[in-house]
């Protein structure tokens, strides 16, 4: 009888101390997914425990911590881990397997506020520049805004499409003032619907991890898989983290993004180490054949995004990879010391800086508004800026390079600044500009490659072929003002306006510095 006592005071005495070291590691600093079924052998799915951990440490204000030396195996569950508050993931490794899923549209991590969104009543009506709501925000706020009954963005080309809503986000104070940095940039004849999401205090910090994506075998159509990490919390900061992709096929769908920052601002991505995926073709909505893009990152309805300190794995060069980042409907994206295939803004970007990159073939390509600054940046690419065809070929504002270098890695037939193609006979649902005012100042053009014997030297501007029945055509509006200083071409050749000499009739080209060229068009 006493012994059987003492063996059950000893069983009461184990279970106290396990829950008491529990506790204690629970409310000491961290949550850990060990704690609550982890195995992290890289075979056992942990998703259902890491899944689990976030939501204790959601409930406990306490951040979260993965075990260096583990690797956790995540399979086909369609279940999403919560984070509200800091995870650091260290040096553990997580395998994220692609080829079965349940709902390979959900992410395996979203990152969320505390907050909740909150619809704005009383604004039907909203200017361009307006500085004013004429409404109590409860917090600094990202806001999006959004007229339904208007059509922008009326897609062209391989995938041409009616167009989207009329939108956009910016930030305003709690007194409903508009920041000046993320101006309103459309008039918006009637407001359908205005909502404001509370811009959190406090940084969320996410740190490390080796993900690995065991990439999809499925049918290679327009169908985006999103199993990464999706941020719809402001103020977040995503430090150190590496994304492989294994197991890529001749055939498969395309990816949104790793890390998709939706909906948010005041955003730094930093240090990280990210995969271009393989190259994939498709029929596109005009019934052709069309690559697929397929990105790594990407950023929509964003204000204040710095992405920098960042790499890809696979050659920037490399043409069976697509490029690395894409964005829509974004204000202030910054891109400094970063070295990838491609910066794309689709759906408009207003004001984008771009510092310390070197881009691979895919370049620099963007529609949109305010200032588009370049510095001390590489491109390889036949055009240094390509002003998205699809979308109009249009930047409503001034383009600034400064210490830049175009530097194509292939014989090119031509070499141009700015580029697109806008033939005057498709309607995007606004007026089509080049940009009024632009920049260059200490560049050199590597036309080195160029072995074309009709190569005269670089343009500015492309010819973006315009139809030749001026008064039928929807209005593109030319650029003011282009100033070179100090640009050269390793040939010796000059500079020169554009080929289109209707188009550019009108721009006062002014040069300085040796190595110019001449000022008119040819």
């Amino acid at each position: 009888m006493m012994k059987i006592m003492s063996y059950r005071l000893s069983i009461t005495l184990l279970c106290f101390t396990a829950t008491i070291s529990l506790l204690n590691a629970a409310t000491g600093k961290y949550i850990t997914y060990e704690q609550f079924g982890a195995v992290g052998d890289g075979i056992h799915d942990d998703q259902a425990a890491i899944i689990a951990a976030h939501q204790a440490a959601n409930e406990q204000g306490l951040p979260v911590r993965a075990a260096d030396g583990k690797t956790y195996y995540i399979g086909r569950g369609d279940k999403v881990a919560v984070i509200k508050t800091d995870v650091d993931f260290g040096e553990a490794r997580f395998i994220i397997d692609d080829i079965e899923t349940d709902n390979y549209k959900a992410p395996i991590f979203r990152v969320e506020s505390m907050q909740r969104p909150i619809d704005i009543t009383g604004v039907s009506r909203l200017s361009k520049g307006q500085r004013q709501l004429g409404v109590r925000l409860p917090a600094r706020s990202l806001v999006f805004v959004e007229n339904n009954k208007k059509k922008v963005y009326i897609r062209y080309g391989l995938n041409q499409n009616n167009g989207t809503p009329q939108k956009e986000v910016f930030i305003a104070n709690r007194n409903g003032r508009v920041e000046k940095d993320s101006p309103i940039t459309w008039d918006y004849d009637e407001v359908t619907l205005m909502r404001a999401y509370p811009i959190d205090r406090k940084t969320l910090t996410i740190r490390g991890g080796h993900f690995t994506t065991v990439a999809n075998q499925a049918e290679s159509r327009y169908d985006y898989r999103g199993r990464g990490f999706v941020v719809n919390r402001s103020n977040v900061r995503i430090e150190n983290l590496t994304h492989h992709v294994e197991g890529e096929m001749d055939h498969g769908a395309p990816y949104s993004g790793f890390i998709s920052l939706d909906f948010c601002a005041d955003v730094v991505v930093t240090g990280c180490l990210l995969t271009p995926h393989k190259t994939y073709s498709t029929i596109g909505s005009a019934g052709k054949p069309v690559s697929m893009g397929s990105y790594d990152m990407n950023a929509a309805y964003c204000v204040n995004v710095l992405i920098e300190h960042g790499r890809q794995t696979i050659d920037i060069d490399d043409h069976a990879y697509w490029g690395l980042f894409a964005s829509n409907f974004c204000k202030n994206l910054h891109m400094d010391d970063m070295v990838i295939s491609r910066f794309d803004a689709h759906m408009g970007v207003a004001n984008v800086t771009l510092t310390r990159c070197t881009f691979g073939y895919m370049g620099v390509q963007a529609v949109g508004f305010g200032t588009m600054l370049i510095k001390n940046c590489e491109v390889h690419r036949n055009t240094f800026v390509w002003l998205r065809d699809d979308y109009g070929s249009t930047w409503e504002g001034d383009i600034v390079i400064r210490d830049c270098t175009l530097r194509p890695i292939r014989d090119e037939k031509n070499l141009t600044l700015i580029s697109g193609i806008n033939t005057g006979t498709h309607d995007f649902g606004y007026p089509c500009h080049l940009p009024r005012h632009v920049l260059v100042e200490n560049l050199t053009v590597d036309d080195s490659a160029v072995r074309n014997g009709s190569y005269s030297g670089p343009t500015v501007f492309g010819h973006f072929k315009r139809e030749a029945s001026a008064s039928t055509l929807l209005p593109y509006t030319p650029p003011e003002t282009v100033t070179l200083k100090n640009v050269k071409t390793v040939s010796g050749k000059p500079f020169m306006l554009s080929s289109n000499t209707m188009l550019f009739k009108d721009t006062q080209m002014k040069t300085k510095g040796k190595g110019a060229g001449r000022t008119s068009a040819r």
